[in-house]
């Protein structure tokens, strides 16, 4: 019988999976950072870059730069301001053992890097960051190749190291009702960097996912351009019946579900919800190019979330999983 493993492989290649997978970004992805964050004095996590995040039960856990603190205020002061992490001081093994905990060996191996919008975003804060991209966009152009030369080395030693099968791109270019930045301000600051870690990843015979959330089915053409056969977590609001149309198994739609709207808050009947998912399943799995990936992510308790995620995990394995078995 085909493993997990390889019938999720075999999904990204175009090919017809024996069942539907599930996709989780959260347990399967080696993390493109080699070095751990530092805790200050204030609690707050320092990267290897001088950026400070902190974190809020409304994030899930998610992090964010600390408000009112700005590590990068002029775009054309990078090179005072960013300096490139020295890799040669990495304990390699130590980064491999703390990757590998908690990862099922039975799941693809998937590296995730590549946020230079969100990073350059996170460094600057939102409103001077695309204010940046606009007004001076060859010194964002040149501080995300320096930020890319970083990443592309880190890429290599974590092909090296674990040999994965999947690079999955990550960088949220879009809100939930339109992208932040243009299609053309990403093909010329943005997608050439996404390309050249791209381009390693397919050198090395790996496939290509792209995270990126919001209504971002514009640039769709683009990732699959760059050798992107996956993309998560397909948030509604975009036109999946057209890229189904235009891809069909091409571009694996991982996720689908809409994790924030009506269906998945916690006044939702539990009948409400199972119908739904239901037709969520019926609607992207016919003629393969989907990977389930429902869960709710509204605001409420803890017990709620649980209960609720657990009647999501209900469905996959009393429905969805066996799909194409029945359909």
């Amino acid at each position: 019988m085909i493993t997990e493993k390889e019938n999720f492989l075999r999904l990204l290649r175009g090919e017809m999976p024996e069942f539907i997978p599930r996709y989780n970004m959260m347990t399967w992805n080696f993390h493109g950072r080699p070095f751990p964050p530092v805790k200050t004095p204030e609690g707050y996590d320092k990267d290897e870059f001088g950026m400070l995040r902190t974190t809020t039960e409304e994030s899930m856990g998610g992090g964010f730069p600390v408000p009112g603190i700005v590590l990068l205020e002029d775009i054309t002061k990078w090179r005072d301001v960013i300096k490139m992490p020295d890799l040669s001081t990495v304990d390699w093994d130590a980064f491999a053992k703390r990757q590998y905990e908690g990862k099922d060996p039975n799941n693809p191996k998937s590296v995730m890097i590549g946020d230079f919008f969100v990073t350059l975003i996170n460094w600057m804060s939102f409103t001077e960051g695309l204010i940046a991209l606009q007004e001076e966009p060859e010194e964002c152009y040149a501080l995300l190749e320096y930020l890319c030369d970083y990443y592309c080395e880190v890429l290599k030693k974590c092909i090296y190291l674990f040999k994965p099968e999947i690079l999955h791109l990550v960088d949220d270019v879009a809100a939930d009702q339109m992208p932040f930045i243009s299609l053309e301000t990403y093909r010329t600051l943005i997608k050439p960097h996404h390309k050249r870690l791209a381009d390693i990843a397919l050198d090395n015979d790996m496939l290509i996912t792209m995270h990126c959330c919001g209504k971002c089915d514009s640039f769709i053409d683009d990732w699959a351009e760059m050798g992107v056969t996956g993309w998560e977590p397909a948030q509604a609001g975009n036109d999946f019946a057209a890229i189904k149309k235009k891809y069909g198994p091409k571009m694996v739609i991982m996720g689908g579900w809409d994790n924030t709207g009506p269906i998945s808050m916690p006044e939702t009947s539990d009948d409400e919800l199972r119908e739904a998912l239901i037709k969520y399943v019926d609607e992207f799995s016919p003629g393969g190019g989907f990977a389930y990936g429902a869960r709710v992510a509204t605001s409420m308790s803890k017990e709620d979330a649980e209960h609720k995620n657990a009647i999501c995990e209900e469905i996959y394995f009393s429905y969805a999983r066996d799909w194409y078995k029945h359909h």
